[in-house]
């Protein structure tokens, strides 16, 4: 079961990017914080909705150094078709990675095996390849660029100062938490 602070596992897959087909592979995610957002599928409802969301943020995602990978089972073929047939996924710059073998969805363990597509996970890896967030969420339930961005910092703070915690609600430039004895029981 893929759990906080799990590895990244090998792959190696087609992807669509900026107009252009390429290879991605797990040593590429290595060296900068990434996003990997699962989907069921292209041409479908919800889909699109979320990752015109992430599109829409793009700069944002950016100015944090985090690089986007969607991902659903489709080939990079139909990713392309999307991309150019969508008004709203032909906002996406990001890396949108096929894995029509499933091979990356079941390295996130958020493979449905009997439908052969993606739940909606999403996993934000830190610099080490390591998983610093998981949210899975139910087919019909969309998720939201703003608040994965908020994850994203605290995980990032969180990551550049050693001691210190991010509470409930935290938003950058809020105040943190230092735990230790003197907190027990005081918050």
């Amino acid at each position: 079961m893929v759990r906080i602070n799990s590895p990244l596992k090998p792959f190696s897959t087609d992807a669509f990017r900026n107009g252009e087909f390429l290879t991605v592979t797990d040593s590429d995610v290595l060296g900068k914080w990434s996003v990997f957002f699962f989907y069921p599928a292209d041409f479908t409802f919800v889909c699109p909705t979320e990752l015109e969301d992430l599109a829409d943020n793009q700069a944002a995602f950016d100015k944090l150094g985090v690089e986007i990978y969607s991902v659903s089972t489709d080939k990079h073929f139909t990713h392309k078709a999307w991309h150019d047939t969508s008004p709203a996924i032909g906002k996406i710059k990001y890396t949108m990675l096929g894995d029509p073998t499933g091979t990356i969805a079941r390295n996130f363990d958020v493979l449905i095996e009997e439908a052969g597509l993606a739940d909606r996970g999403t996993f934000l890896i830190d610099p080490e390849g390591k998983i610093q967030y998981i949210e899975i969420t139910a087919g019909g339930v969309g998720r939201s660029a703003a608040e994965l961005l908020d994850k994203i910092q605290a995980a990032q703070y969180v990551a550049s100062h050693p001691g210190e915690v991010c509470p409930a609600k935290w938003k950058e430039g809020g105040e943190t938490l230092k735990p230790s004895l003197d907190l027990v029981g005081k918050i």
